[in-house]
């Protein structure tokens, strides 16, 4: 068996990007390693993401995570709300339909659910 479950990314702020992941994506924070400057953020599946500070590339550098939700058009229409900017609403895209938003180091956030995915193929 082989399951992904854990991920490092670079961060300028390791704080800051955790309080992010929380409250932009409502994943939680896991475990902290301040001495480390590092934050473990999880979702609701326990896939973790380490958001460790060092240097980063501008842009994220070309990194791009994919998010799935229930329903892509009612997540992105709740954050939106809350003043969640977007880089691009729900449409389709080359790699498929879903909504793009960017966290403070640039990453590529990409939220799709399966419907609308299909739908959309």
């Amino acid at each position: 068996m082989l399951k992904f479950d854990h991920l490092a990314l670079p961060v300028a702020d390791w704080q800051a990007s955790r309080d992010w992941y929380v409250a932009t994506l409502g994943m939680s924070v896991e475990f902290e390693i301040p001495d480390r400057l590092t934050a473990a953020v999880r979702d609701q599946f326990d896939f973790t993401i380490f958001l460790v500070q060092a240097q980063t590339a501008p842009g994220g550098g070309g990194i791009a995570l994919w998010f799935q939700v229930d329903d892509v058009d009612a997540t992105h229409a709740a954050l939106s709300r809350r003043g969640v900017a977007f880089n691009h609403a729900p449409a389709k895209m080359f790699w498929g339909y879903g909504a793009e938003l960017s966290d403070p180091d640039g990453y590529r956030i990409r939220l799709w659910d399966e419907t609308t995915m299909k739908a959309h193929a």
